[in-house]
């Protein structure tokens, strides 16, 4: 296997941290199979090879919908080592969400499960797509098939640092879903500062068990385990007592709040259990001090709590290691190695240490642009090149990051500034609430007022004027939210983000 000294190709990277026995396991999946690293060398170049093979522009885009396996982790990885652009895509999204995908990304090929394929190849077909092939979760598909015809060696494709390497499009909560544009020096440099700064050691072992369609689990937590040479554990989809008996044999594991919750509900969770387990990360949405608090008193173990988007990967993060500081519950730690990050006011002025304001960062991990949006691109950058989050936090006298929420949530009620997450604080913290959400909605007099989605506790009762009364004994009148409903369970995506975009338009009227 020939590479270039000078490859920036972020797979060149991954590659060259591969075991010195490429016999060993690299990864394990829940339904016993084993891969070794050679596997995924050899896998990786043959489906290269086929991609090479279709004569595809430089900079083509593989968009792909399909279920999490091994052979998808290959895929995304071929298309690195090929020198091309991957593209995920939500396997939730249906045909509205996918045509508007395929049209604006116009990717080369399209790569989607066989159920899917009569529907999403006539779109793909009718939008100028050249290629479509089926991949299936167990191991079968027109994919396959076609690499297997392939050598088993390739020479990684050469690429330069602004090269691009992946497109993720942004949720779309508000207005029509985004682009982000992640080049190869961008995933490989915040790959590098995760490693050094979580600590990963030789023999980590990760269980893997996010999806790979979100920064989370396609780069955070793939990059982190292949640039550290270490094994993974495959679960293709997360299940609370399957996870439960791979402790023993891990020491990293990352999730979603809502991932802790249930694990916290398994009887089996007990300090013995995690022994061996050095770290536990959670992001995509913040955790409720109380899951904290429980995993703790559980487990013996601090939640890592780290705060990241599309745009730019990783930006802050509690300690890894205890020389490196306490990790904070509540924060999302301080700005990683490389990043630079201020708060500012809405007319772009710097705040002093404590306020609470807009979020800017700058550094090696922020995105390049949003596909074919150079308008929206320039809009949400500085003149001094910093990116404007669209989260809303402080920063204290230590230089840990308190996420108040994003600059959209903000409720502007009769000219204050109302902030969610502040009061989902104080609702949370009530008798019989397990979680709460607060969105603003159209008013008359006020312009916008607050309504409190609460979710009980189960087999607690909650009385919405209780939760009104309440807080008008705790905080600023213009705070107080005019409605409380109680509802079963709040409304999430796949990341487990409650979706407000949903509330708000629930609650607008009434």
């Amino acid at each position: 296997m020939a590479t270039q000294p000078d490859n920036a190709n972020l797979f060149a990277a991954l590659r060259a941290a591969f075991p010195a026995d490429l016999s060993a396991c690299a990864v394990e999946t829940d339904n016993g199979l084993q891969y070794s690293w050679q596997d995924l060398d050899q896998a990786t170049a043959m489906v290269a090879n086929l991609l090479e093979f279709l004569e595809l522009p430089k900079g083509a885009r593989i968009a792909v919908q399909v279920e999490k396996s091994v052979e998808a982790l290959v895929l995304y990885l071929a298309t690195l080592r090929a020198g091309l652009v991957y593209l995920p895509l939500n396997t939730a999204y249906q045909s509205a969400e996918m045509a508007y995908f395929i049209e604006d990304a116009k990717p080369s090929v399209v790569v989607c499960s066989g159920r899917n394929f009569g529907w999403i190849s006539k779109m793909a077909f009718l939008a100028g797509t050249a290629h479509v092939f089926t991949l299936n979760e167990d191991r079968t598909g027109s994919l396959l098939d076609r690499a297997s015809q392939f050598p088993k060696t390739h020479t990684i494709a050469h690429r330069d640092v602004n090269d691009l390497a992946a497109i993720i499009y942004t949720s779309g909560t508000t207005g029509r879903s985004k682009g982000a544009m992640l080049s190869h020096g961008n995933l490989l440099s915040n790959a590098r500062v995760l490693q050094t700064y979580w600590d990963w050691k030789p023999g980590d072992v990760l269980i893997h068990a996010l999806p790979i369609f979100h920064v989370h689990g396609l780069f955070v937590a793939i990059h982190g385990a292949l640039i550290n040479g270490s094994k993974m554990v495959w679960c293709a989809k997360f299940d609370s007592r399957v996870v439960l008996q791979y402790f023993p044999r891990a020491t990293v594991f990352m999730g979603v709040p809502t991932l802790y919750v249930r694990l916290l509900a398994e009887a089996g969770l007990t300090p013995q259990v995690v022994k061996n387990m050095r770290l536990f990360v959670s992001g995509s949405a913040p955790m409720l001090v109380d899951t904290h608090h429980q995993w703790q008193a559980r487990t013996g173990h601090t939640i890592l709590e780290r705060y990241g988007m599309s745009e730019t990967v990783m930006l802050t993060s509690n300690p890894g290691r205890a020389a490196d500081g306490e990790r904070v519950v509540g924060s999302v730690g301080k700005p990683l190695p490389g990043v630079q990050l201020r708060v500012r006011d809405e007319a772009g002025k710097d705040l002093p240490q404590g306020e609470t304001g807009g979020i800017e960062v700058r550094g090696p991990n922020v995105f390049q642009g949003y596909w074919q949006m150079p308008e929206k691109t320039a809009q949400e950058f500085t003149a001094d090149g910093f990116f404007k989050t669209g989260d809303v936090g402080r920063v204290d006298a230590q230089g840990y990051v308190t996420i108040v929420g994003r600059s959209k949530d903000l409720i502007i009620s009769g000219g204050y500034n109302v902030y969610p997450a502040e009061i989902e604080g104080y609702i949370n913290n009530l008798p019989g609430v397990a979680e709460s959400a607060v969105v603003g909605v159209p008013d008359a007099d006020f312009g916008e007022v607050g309504v409190a989605v609460v979710v009980p506790l189960a087999g607690a009762t909650v009385d919405p004027a209780q939760v009104v009364a309440t807080l008008k004994s705790m905080l600023a009148n213009f705070k107080v939210p005019k409605r409380c409903v109680v509802v079963a369970e709040l409304p999430r995506n796949a990341m487990g983000k409650v979706q407000k975009n949903l509330l708000r338009e629930q609650y607008r009227t009434g």
